[in-house]
């Protein structure tokens, strides 16, 4: 069936994003709700996607493609399939409660606004691009947006923190812009035809050198240990909507990179490469699990979360098996929806009390015991508590990684140990002991606060109760995707 519904997903953004610019900067209301009623819209486009997709089918659907630079053989082609579907939910919901947590905002609104919905252009246009060349140019859009919201709306050292995820982003991209180019010349007839690319059979050498070219843009984004320093800086610096979208959208642009692209053009380096992957997503969960554990600074430590909790998303990957496959997808979104909402939660804190330091606090669940019971319940989620959505993606994680290593498995269990360590000592630090008589009248979480995190509770906790729900989805595409490599079923 011939639709255009991902087009319209993609560029409704723009349009509010440019119906925006002919609003008075004076009209801040009406502002804020064009973007809300924008992104509300293409939630509901979403819906509509998810009602016509069949989770039974493994191929692409709702395929569009046109000519777009014929002397390149460059096509506008777009569809979504097993994989992308749930990058795009993730990415809707993501943003419709970013827009409203972005109320908050109070300088410049408009330019705010106005790159965000460009910013999720971006991010949903990198999701369902299905040419390389196309593809490539949504993942740079992202990065500009992106740069201006930490750079004009952050905190202290914004500057630097922007700065430094734009050079980092930008060098990963030089790379993986050079494996592209590589892939179109080696190519025959030369396309950057993601469909048309995987019909075609590369030298083994050939793949392991654009494997690494790619590899680097898509490390720097996740960010795989080494490349991460950028992220506890542009986290922290960021306000906090927009860390809210660094954390549940585009740091699963970089291991959706593996799934979509290197992965099924690159077999046999995949499976060549997979014990490298596996040693670096095991250094990335027990290190980010220390760094976590030393943080006072309540951001800080969430973020340094994000690179322990994505590195189970890389060792399912590495893994190259079924239950390996599904649990990294689904940690993909999982981490999404609880690190999003840990991080409006400590918006919600820092909003109020001007800081972030947890040593600071105390017996804040006497004071603001919604917010307190809350809080609690991302970080059950965070930490794995069965019966949520934490626990089943980073069990099949674990499942898929002890047929591929029990070293690996062992060692990565110290991850989710060092995270309940470092998540029920920050509860403890804020929400219980003697409380600090500074933050006595503190209000209380507000309406519009708690409705920004009530959609992503109901989901961890279905989730975690009915992973079937987003698991038929994915499970057909990722059995495909396997079969062509090589990999094993569970």
């Amino acid at each position: 069936m011939n639709s255009q519904y991902l087009s319209w997903i993609i560029f409704t953004p723009l349009a509010g994003a440019l119906l925006i610019l002919f609003i008075p900067r004076s009209l801040n209301y009406t502002i804020k709700w064009i973007a809300t009623v924008t992104t509300l819209v293409v939630g509901l486009l979403t819906l509509k996607v998810c009602q016509l997709f069949d989770p039974t089918q493994a191929g692409f659907q709702l395929i569009e493609k046109c000519v777009w630079i014929p002397q390149f053989n460059v096509h506008y082609l777009l569809g979504i399939d097993g994989i992308s579907l749930p990058m795009v939910v993730l990415t809707t919901l993501i943003s419709i409660l970013a827009c409203v947590g972005s109320f908050g905002i109070k300088e410049r609104q408009k330019e705010y606004y106005f790159l965000y919905l460009v910013l999720q252009t971006g991010m949903l246009g990198t999701f369902l691009a299905l040419d390389l060349f196309l593809f490539y140019i949504f993942w740079e859009l992202v990065l500009v947006p992106m740069y201006f919201l930490i750079g004009i709306w952050g905190g202290p050292r914004k500057e630097y923190a922007a700065i430094k995820f734009f050079l980092y982003t930008l060098a990963g991209s030089l790379f993986m812009l050079l494996g592209i180019l590589a892939l179109y010349f080696a190519s025959t007839p030369h396309t950057f035809n993601l469909i048309e690319l995987t019909h075609n059979s590369f030298a083994a050498g050939f793949q392991r050198i654009v494997f690494l070219a790619l590899f680097l843009g898509f490390a720097i984004k996740v960010p795989i240990f080494p490349f991460h320093t950028w992220l506890p800086d542009a986290h922290v610096e960021a306000p906090t909507p927009i860390s809210v979208i660094l954390a549940g959208v585009l740091l699963k642009m970089g291991t959706y990179g593996f799934f979509r692209f290197s992965y099924p053009l690159f077999p046999e380096a995949s499976r060549w490469f997979s014990p490298y992957l596996a040693v670096l997503a095991v250094v990335g969960i027990v290190y980010g699990g220390f760094v976590a554990l030393a943080q006072t600074d309540f951001k800080k430590m969430v973020a340094y979360s994000s690179v322990s909790h994505m590195g189970f998303v890389l060792l399912g990957l590495a893994a190259l098996n079924t239950n390996g496959f599904n649990g990294a997808l689904l940690q993909m979104f999982n981490h999404g929806t609880i690190t999003g909402g840990l991080f409006l939660l400590v918006g919600v804190l820092y909003d109020r009390a001007h800081s972030r330091d947890m040593l600071a606090f105390g017996g804040l669940g006497a004071v603001m015991p919604v917010y307190a019971g809350i809080l609690i319940f991302f970080s059950l989620a965070s930490l794995g508590l069965p019966g949520l959505s934490g626990f089943i993606s980073e069990f099949l994680v674990l499942l898929g990684s002890y047929q591929f290593s029990l070293l690996w498995t062992v060692l990565a269990v110290v991850g989710i140990i060092l995270a309940a360590a470092y998540l029920l000592i920050m509860i403890r630090k804020i929400l219980l002991g003697k409380l600090n008589p500074k933050w006595s009248h503190l209000p209380e979480i507000s309406l519009r606060e708690i409705l920004t995190l009530v959609p992503l509770m109901v989901l961890i906790l279905i989730v975690g109760v009915y992973p079937r729900l987003i698991l038929h989805y994915m499970t057909p595409t990722l059995s495909t995707l396997l079969q062509t490599m090589g990999g094993s079923a569970s």
